[in-house]
């Protein structure tokens, strides 16, 4: 796997919004690069420079995939909470066209990223949004302290292949209703790749809130094979 830096950009958002501008990281394979090429948000408590995402995009890029993360509008202006949902899809759909203009039209653009990130993802997905795949990394089925809130009803009209990577002591997607959910509500090819002992953070027992850079290369692993078992579609 080839050493790779990140290219630090900006560009702006849609308004309204947080932010008129944000921080992008461009990441891109130092050799060839013919692979799909992906676009990942951060969680609700992070951004684009959290360790997490800068590990994805250096192992994603390192396998031949080149990576745009950024900050949605909330992170860029500092602020904790995060955006209203219509916001924040309008951020990753602004992140995605970015994407298309940096890695060329024609190549097959997954969409997806951690936790909220993710989540946000899958709903430009139902609604659309041209991809070729969805990456959702601890993907949040509900909100903490309300398993009853699930995160599904947009999924019957997702119509990409979706790739869950999950921790199975993830309190906010247990592993057998996640089953239940995606066996219901999606129609379309989905692999779900379990880390044993890892909760939503990817962190195991004894790391604390932080996980392993070994976790963190396995799960670029998993979402580099995963891509380059996808159909040849186009992201536009």
């Amino acid at each position: 796997m080839s050493e790779v830096s990140a290219q630090r950009l900006r560009f702006p958002l849609t308004s309204p919004h947080t932010s008129k501008d944000t921080t992008g990281f461009l990441w891109r394979p130092a050799g060839e690069d013919g692979g799909a090429a992906f676009v990942l948000g951060h969680g609700a408590g992070a951004n684009a420079a959290h360790p997490t995402m800068l590990a994805l995009g250096r192992g994603l890029a390192g396998r031949g995939h080149p990576v745009l993360t950024f900050n949605f509008g909330y992170a860029e202006a500092g602020r904790r909470a995060p955006d209203p949902t219509a916001w924040l899809e309008s951020a990753f759909r602004d992140a995605a066209g970015v994407a298309r203009e940096a890695f060329g039209r024609g190549r097959p653009l997954i969409l997806g990223g951690r936790s909220m990130g993710g989540r946000i993802a899958s709903q430009l997905a139902a609604r659309g949004e041209p991809c070729a795949g969805l990456a959702l990394l601890s993907y949040p089925l509900h909100p903490a302290r309300w398993p009853e809130r699930l995160r599904t009803a947009h999924w019957p009209r997702i119509r990409v292949p979706v790739l869950f990577v999950q921790g199975d002591r993830d309190r906010l997607c247990p592993l057998p209703r996640l089953d239940e959910e995606r066996r219901v509500h999606l129609a379309v090819p989905v692999e779900v790749d379990v880390l044993p002992g890892a909760d939503h953070a990817y962190a195991t027992r004894g790391d604390g809130c932080t996980p392993r850079p070994q976790t963190l290369e396995r799960v670029a692993g998993a979402l580099a094979t995963w891509a380059e078992r996808l159909p040849l579609t186009t992201s536009a």
